[in-house]
């Protein structure tokens, strides 16, 4: 049995999947594949389960409604932790990550990093085809979370991450209600939190070509109230 699992939560994103899962499987040929799909009108859990007919390390959780990318991962972090994987990939489904770091990227969480991240805001990494306006609300918002949490990390919401499984064991994911870019910053403040590693990987970001963005802002301002939140509870934990 595989000892890695990657997790593609998918909501319309059909265009795209195929081609990823290809990457992936070609990248990294020695993992599972997990794709979690919230009923995607568009088809998408049908070509889901298409690919796992096909390929047998490809396996698929259909969701009953759209639920959120915090709890699609969860349900993954859960399949993962019940089926004994010691390593979890995350990667968004619409391309923009590029499978040819993967290999890099497990290899320093087999060396002992806790959460290996893939950086877009640390020397040698960088976001293609993105508009000034979306450059700067990442930068600003990474800028304004490193602040209030006191952390050290560069890209905190970064949704390319692999985590050592007895990491997310050694955390309360009960408690963990956030979605979105606030979903990933929570776990990796979590995380670092600990005192654990965290590795930040440089990785190239390319905007997707198909389908739309699932940023709107309500995740913006969900993740400016938790961010500001944590950090006073935090401070007054630490006082």
């Amino acid at each position: 049995m595989a000892d890695t699992l990657v997790i593609i939560p998918t909501y319309n994103e059909r265009d795209s999947l195929a081609a990823l899962v290809g990457r992936v499987r070609q990248r990294v040929p020695g993992a599972d594949v997990l794709i979690i799909d919230d009923s995607s009108p568009d088809g998408t859990g049908e070509l889901a389960d298409r690919l796992a007919s096909d390929d047998p390390v490809v396996g698929v959780v259909h969701r009953a409604r759209k639920d959120g990318l915090g709890r699609a991962y969860l349900t993954g972090f859960h399949y993962a932790m019940e089926r004994g994987y010691h390593y979890i990939v995350e990667i968004d489904a619409d391309g923009s990550h590029d499978p040819a770091d993967l290999p890099a990227m497990v290899r320093d969480a087999r060396n002992g990093a806790s959460l290996v991240l893939g950086s877009r805001w640390v020397p040698g990494g960088s976001v293609l085809n993105w508009p000034w306006a979306r450059r700067m609300i990442s930068r600003i918002g990474n800028s304004y979370a490193r602040a209030v949490l006191g952390s050290r990390i560069r890209d905190l919401t970064s949704g390319f991450r692999v985590f050592r499984v007895e990491t997310l064991r050694s955390l309360d994911l009960s408690a963990v209600a956030s979605q979105g870019y606030c979903f990933q910053i929570e776990l990796a403040w979590l995380v670092e939190r600990r005192g654990l590693l965290v590795v930040e990987h440089p990785i190239t970001f390319v905007e997707r070509a198909a389908g739309r963005s699932k940023m709107h802002i309500g995740i913006v301002i969900e993740a400016l109230a938790r961010v500001t939140v944590w950090g006073i509870t935090g401070r007054r934990t630490r006082r």
